[in-house]
Order: structure tokens, then sequence, then C-alpha cells
């Protein structure tokens, strides 16, 4: 298997050589950025009226901005039907106005969308890099039907649409042609004091009809960077950073129904919230932004799934204030902002700690406690942001927030006494960030994060640097960073020590960034007492790694296609102490869009050669024991179509096959998935989307989920033959493996009605099923040896989850909004003979599993000290 997976690659490889070779353009000797454009912008005394009309005489003065170059799908032609933009500037604002010509309104698409969402649609963009530094900017975007977005670009996020700004904009169709205008309040960004000044600049017009995105300076797709690629604006004299204060207090009301089905607990209850985002200019550089006593109860629901690794799920961030504005906080990897507010650390440890029932004096049997609440997530207090960057490109962030005491309520059954349980300590999570831009894309940044908790405890802190070096060409560069961490303290609810006190992380590469041929090298190694989790997230340390890395792209059309994207990846890994081999991987694929009918498809390659994974066992240390995973080759592919069209999908597919595991007799493993996904366009209001996951994995070997019960009395023979003793409770020296099928069936329904680019309706279902089937079970000893045990117990399992959350969204007033949330959520573990692999018998059984139901409505008011002051003077 391993051989014929080598020849199939170097096959497909020689094939594509040669196909390239007779069909293919020859590249570009080098990517060299283009030249740069400047632009001119005019200073007004009037005051412009926003209608998207650019009727105003001022107008027709200024600069004009024009003959854009496409970009995709076809890098380089200059545009065929002129996009016209022109920038007025006062005391106060940005004015930009735009003016997109076309052929006719029907080649100007003009669907709706939620805000940030730019669906099936023409719209048109201006990028600004007000310090110059040519690595961090500004986005924002207007649809032809005037919905709004805007994005943060830095090197740490990439293109971030989780940022928010206040800002105005209105659009217009006249005839052939469509009109963008827009304000942007100098409220909105951060610039310097300079009397005058030149920033980056940068626009886009999207032509969705054919699909064409054109910029008005070259951004050229084999040159390293895009902020680098923008051009300048010119003639801004005198104008000062405004004082930026604003207050956006809420209000919010929920009803909770639960039917609990017991005597003297309500079903419903209702609650009240009150409280206020504040944000402050401390500076020209910087901003601080507050939440004070948050309600997060209306962010989407997580999507959750069956966990059968050795290591947690990562959950998408959905709070807004978590979302925005944190590019400097996410640099090095090192914040996981589910940390703050997640689930109390000594969650579902209260049971331990409940009186047990026994008999007394008179030989009658009394009830112990009973646990009546313990709460799954932790309630902030506040939190808080300070964040910028000077004119000389110094970055600067600081990150607090303040979690309370946390319990669980523990009731006495005879008298029906209530106590506390702490399961979580007052808490302070801290972030401090300097990130210095420099010349060439490059930058060097420094990172500390530090969680503090009340009481015998314990806490956490890790630092680190990191760096990134491009050359004067933009054609070479060197990155690494190196991380330091420490925890203090003692395990929470006890006198031992904390493990993993002191450890380190570094990694370095070196590798050609530019061009159509790119490649790298990287080195590092995470130590075996490294853990950054406490504010970050890690899947695992102990490791060295090595990975190699190249790309070959082509960017212009060729015979039927687009373009050309071909990756290939090698890499190899050990454990770090001891230190012995975990795994090698060698990969590659290919993926191109297809000049007529836009569709995209490409499938990749991989050959695994046999690998030790020493966190399947969950012994620790690592080393002595792990599962010896039997060679495998994988190969997956997808197809997208076009997704103007009004039917569009996506579609996928996968398999791994292992060679066989001689140790057992046992058959060989395999894997397979399928994903379909399709979407349908009723019409520039509404849409519907579908998609149907499907993953199979058979004869997998993993650690038995669950773990083993000592009071179970097949558990405690097993846990006897493992090497350990249930009575005395001494775990046991082995572990037990199961031979298991795993079906995963995950389908989403989602529908999008706008009523106005202010106003919108989404609705959000999703079903989530996962059996797991064991077929027999092993002894795993030291050094991967596998032995067959006679284990009776029956292991099955079935997790179903279901989530509706539907979302009334009305932007009444800029940065004012009221929203009406509904989520219903319901989950089922089935055990042993209850679980059942009928998808349709899980579906009935999760509809018919009592169901929490939650209705809110919340209200923001966004207050600016400006307008204020206007109104009252």
């Amino acid at each position: 298997m391993l051989r014929a997976g080598f020849l199939l690659l170097a096959g497909l490889s020689l094939v594509l050589s040669s196909a390239l070779a007779q069909t293919a353009p020859a590249p570009a000797p080098a990517a060299a950025p283009a030249a740069v454009r400047q632009l001119q912008a005019v200073r007004i005394t009037e005051a412009i009226k926003l209608d998207g009309l650019l009727d105003e005489p001022i107008w027709q003065q200024a600069p004009i901005a024009t003959d854009f170059i496409q970009n995709r799908p076809n890098p380089g032609p200059h545009e065929k039907h002129p996009t016209e933009v022109r920038i007025l500037y006062d005391d106060a604002a940005i004015y930009v106005g735009a003016i997109m010509h076309d052929v006719a309104q029907d080649s100007i698409f003009r669907e709706l969308g939620e805000r940030d969402n730019l669906p099936n649609t023409d719209f048109f963009g201006i990028f600004l890099d007000t310090y110059r530094d040519k690595i961090n900017g500004y986005g924002f975007f207007v649809t032809t039907g005037g919905v709004q977005a805007d994005a943060r670009y830095s090197p740490a996020s990439g293109e971030d649409f989780a940022w928010n700004a206040v800002w105005d904009s209105r659009t217009a169709i006249r005839g052939t042609d469509w009109i963008a205008e827009m304000r942007i309040p100098y409220s909105a960004i951060r610039f310097s004091t300079q009397a005058e000044q030149s920033w980056g600049l940068q626009f886009m017009r999207n032509r969705q009809s054919l699909r064409q995105g054109f910029f008005w300076s070259e951004v050229k797709p084999a040159v390293d960077g895009f902020v680098n690629q923008w051009g300048v604006l010119t003639g801004l004299r005198d104008i000062k950073p405004p004082l930026r204060l604003s207050l956006t207090p809420y209000i919010s009301a929920y009803a909770n129904h639960y039917p609990y089905k017991e005597q003297g607990t309500r079903n419903t209850s209702t609650s009240f919230n009150g409280g206020a985002d504040v944000k402050w200019g401390i500076n020209e550089s910087f901003t601080l932004d507050a939440t004070l006593v948050p309600d997060f109860g209306q962010v989407q629901s997580d999507n959750q799934v069956l966990n059968l690794s050795p290591f947690e799920v990562q959950f998408q961030e959905n709070r807004q204030f978590f979302t925005e504005g944190t590019e400097l906080f996410n640099k090095g990897n090192l914040f996981y902002s589910r940390r703050v507010g997640a689930t109390p650390i000594g969650f579902g440890t209260a049971s331990d700690k409940l009186r047990a029932g026994g008999e007394n004096e008179k030989g009658e049997y009394i009830p112990g406690e009973v646990l009546v609440s313990d709460p799954g997530v932790t309630r902030l207090l506040n939190a808080t942001k300070i964040s910028g960057r000077t004119s000389k490109g110094l970055g600067v962030g600081l990150f607090n927030a303040l979690s309370n005491d946390v319990y669980a309520i523990a009731r006495d059954s005879v008298d029906g006494k209530e106590r506390r349980i702490l399961t979580q300590p007052f808490s302070n999570y801290n972030i401090f960030v300097l990130d210095q831009s420099l010349k060439n894309n490059s930058y060097v940044s420094l990172i500390n994060t530090n969680v503090t908790r009340l009481g015998s405890t314990y806490d956490a802190n890790v630092t680190g640097g990191l760096f990134r070096f491009a050359n004067k060409k933009n054609s070479y560069a060197i990155d690494g960073r190196v991380v330091y961490s420490r925890r203090r303290g003692t395990e929470f609810g006890s006198s031992t020590p904390i493990d993993d006190q002191d450890g380190y992380k570094y990694q370095v590469g070196f590798g050609k960034i530019s061009g159509a041929f790119t490649w790298g090298v990287n080195h590092g190694i995470e130590s075996d007492h490294y853990n950054p989790n406490d504010l970050g997230i890690l899947f695992g340390n102990n490791n060295i790694s090595q990975n190699l890395y190249a790309n070959y792209n082509i960017y212009k059309p060729f015979w039927k296609v687009n373009n050309l994207y071909n990756w290939f990846n090698l890499s190899h890994s050990l454990l770090y102490r001891p230190t012995r081999y975990q795994d090698v991987s060698i990969a590659g694929g290919t993926q191109t869009t297809f000049t007529k009918s836009f569709i995209t498809t490409g499938f990749d390659l991989s050959i695994d050669p046999a690998r030790n994974d020493f966190y399947e066992p969950r012994k620790y240390p690592l080393g002595e024991y792990y599962v010896r995973v039997p060679t495998r080759a994988g190969f997956s592919a997808f197809v997208s179509t076009d997704y103007r069209k009004k039917l569009a999908w996506d579609l996928s597919g996968g398999t791994r096959q292992y060679v066989e595991d001689r140790r057992l007799e046992r058959p060989r493993r395999t894997s397979y998935s399928l994903s379909f996904s399709p979407r349908y366009r009723v019409n520039n209001k509404l849409n519907f989307r579908y998609s149907i996951d499907w993953e199979q994995n058979q004869n997998q070997i993993g650690f038995v989920n669950g773990g083993l019960d000592s009071n179970d009395p097949l558990d405690r023979a097993i846990i006897r033959e493992l090497g350990g003793n249930a009575l005395l409770g001494l775990q046991p020296k082995n572990v037990l493996l199961g031979r298991r099928r795993v079906v995963t069936v995950s389908n989403v329904l989602s529908m999008g009605y706008t009523f106005t680019n202010r106003m919108s309706l989404t609705v959000r279902t999703r079903h989530y099923t996962s059996t797991v089937r064991y077929q027999d079970f092993a002894q795993l000893g030291p050094n991967g040896i596998e032995n067959p045990v006679d284990y009776q117990r029956n292991r099955d399992n079935t997790f179903n989850a279901f989530n509706v959350d539907a979302v009334y969204a009305w932007w009444f007033a800029p940065g004012s909004q009221v929203s009406v949330v509904w989520k219903n959520a319901g989950s089922t573990q089935l055990l042993a003979n209850e679980a059942t692999p009928l998808y349709f018998d899980n579906l009935s059984n999760t509809i018919n599993t009592p169901h929490n139901n939650n209705v809110s409505i919340k209200i923001l008011y966004y207050l600016d000290y400006l307008t204020l002051r206007k109104l009252r003077s």
C-alpha cells in the first residue's frame, strides 16, 4: 500500500507536470510589486448630503481614481467598465463617492444580506492604512443594496470581519450605473496628529455578474502581503483625531422554559439584565473598550459533538466583545477567548463533596445531600481592552477581565437546608501585547498572558516573543517564536502542587514567500511541561516537529481553467521526552476553477507511514504507552458550483485506507466521509441553505470513552486484569482499548430573510448524532503491545444534539439595534442497549426529549459624545 501510494503520487505529478509544460503559460521570473498610485483628497467647507447622488458641485472638482486592475479571476487586465472614485474630507470625516459603470441594470447583482455578509451582489470597498506601516489597515464595504461590512487587516487575524465601526453610507442605481456614497467619521479610525498626512489607500470593486474583482492599485497574487500593495492618499491637512467617546447601554429580558416535571421545581423562569459598552479614545492612537455587566445570552449556540479524542473540543467564539478589535491579542495564538467566562475549574466536582446518606444512632437510614445546581458557565463582571498603534508603528494592547465566584448549590434531603460549594474562585484574566511593525512587511512582538485566582489554587503566566523579517524585495522571510509557560500553586480544592510548573516552546522557519513557486522549512519544540491552557488552548505538548512545504501556483487562465494551485507537504515529529518516533506524513493536492462554468474542484492525496499515538492511551507521563496506528493512504476531493446561480451546491468526500495490522486477528481499518451542501436563492431577500455531513470509521482502535467505573462488577473485573484494584483505589497499570464502528451524521438547515439592508430574520436548525458500537476489546501494555481481553460490559453509546437559533435583528440607527432571539436546545446520551445506529430513531428520540426553550429581547442604543454635543449646541 505504501509503495503503491508513492507510485500514484509520483505518477500524478508527472502527468500534471507534462500537462503544465504543454498548456500553461510560463510564470514570470519574479513577482515585483506594482507601481504606487496616488490620489489627492479635497477639503470641503460645506456639508455633504449623504443620498447616493453625488450631485454637489464639489464632487466634480475632486481628482478621480479610475482604471482599476483585475485581480480575479484573471489577474492583470484593466477594467472595461470604468469605476470612478473621489475623496473629500472635512474636520469630522472622510467622504467617498464612487460611480460603477456597467452595461445594463440586469448586470448589477443586488442580493441583500446581514451586516458583514457579502452574498451574491456587487459591492464597493475602500481600504485605509492610516499609519502607512504597510501591515495594518481598515476596510469599509457597501453593497448595491446598501448592506455594510467592515474589517480590520493585520498579520495575526488576516481579514477580520468581526471588527465593527459606526459609519454611514447610501447607494443608488442610475441607468446602467450604480453609485456608492460613504461617510467615515474620524471616530471610526485612528491616525496621528501630524499637520500633513499621507495614508495607505486602496479601492475594490466586485462585479458579480462575471465574478470579477478589481483593485485600484494592482494586487498581484504572487506577491506576499495585501496592505503593502496599496496606493497612497495625499492632501490630508490639519485634521485632528476627535474625542472618541461613546456609550452603548443595553437592557435585556429573558424567559426560559424547561419541563423538569419535578414537584416543587418551576418549569419557567425570567430574568432582566442591564449594562453598557463604553468606548473611549484615550488619545489619537489608543482606545479603551469596556463591557460592564455583559450579557452574552443571545450568541449562537455551540455545535456540541461527541468527543472521543484525548483533546478538548475548540468552540467558535461568538461573543462580539471577544471577536471585535482583537488582532493584537491574537498574536502568537496564545489567547483562546473562550477561557474567559468558561466552565468553572471545579465544575463536576461538587458531587464529591456532598454529605452521603447513612444510618443514625437508632439504625434509621438518613438521606444525604443532593446537588440542586452546578453552573456550567462563569459570569463575567466586566472586561476591558486598551489597544492602539503609534505613528512609529508600535502596537500596544492590554486586556483585562474579572469573573466572580461561582457556587454549586447542595440541598439537605432531610431538612431542606441549602449550602454553597465553591467551584470557581474570583479570577482576573490579563493580556499585555507589544507589537512593533518594521519595514518590508516585518514585525517583532511580545505577548504576556496571566490568570490570577483568589484563594488556595493555582495561577498561570505565559510569555512569548515573535518575529518575522523579510528581505527588501519581499521574496524571502524568516520567522519564529519563543514561549515560556509558568504555573504556581495547588490544584483546585486540593493541597497537591500543580503539575506543568515550567515549560517552553520555540519554532523557527525560513522560506520563499513570493512568486509562483514558494517553499519553506520550519522546526519547533514543545516541552513536556509546556501548558498555556489557562488562557490559551493546546492540543498536545511534548513534541519535536519539522516540516517542509512547497506551493506552485498558476494565476493566469490557460486551457479551460482560470488558475491552478498546487501544494506539497512533508512533516515529521518525535516525542520530546523521552525522544521517540511519532509520525511522518506526506501530502499533496491541487485545486482549479473552470473558466466558463466557474466550477471549482480539487483533490488531496496523503500517505502516512505507521505511527505511534502517545496521546490516545491517556497515560501520563507520555512515552511508555502508545497505540500503534498502521500505515494509511488517504484521498479526498471536492466540487463547488457557481454561487451566482439560484441553485448551487458543494460536494466533498474522502477515504482513508489502512494496511492490515497483523499483530491481532482483526479487520483492516477504513474511514469514509461525505458532505453535501446545496443552497437555493429564492430572490434577493430569501435564501435557504442545507448541509449534511456523514462520516464512518470502521474498526477504529481507541480508548474506551467514559473510562471504567469501579462500582460496576464487570469493570471491577477488568480493572484487576489491567493491573489495578478497584476496592483499594489503585488505578490499572494497563489501558483498555476498544475496536469500534463510529458513525456521525450532522444536518444543518438555515433560512435567511432580509427585509431591508438594516433588518433581517435568520433561522438555523442543527441535528447532530454520533453512534459508537464496540466489537471487541484489548489490553494495551507498554511499547504498544495489545492483547485481547474478555470484557462483557456493553459500552455502546449514542449522542444526539438538537438546536434551533432564530434571530430577528433591526439596526434602527447607526450602532443601535433591537434583537429578538428564540433558542431551542436539547441533547441525549443513550448508553448500552439503548444506543442505536438508526438515524431516524435518533432523530425521533431527540425531538421527543425535553428541550430547553429560551426567548429574549435585547435593545442597544449607541450614544456618541460628539453627536450629543452638537444637539445640545
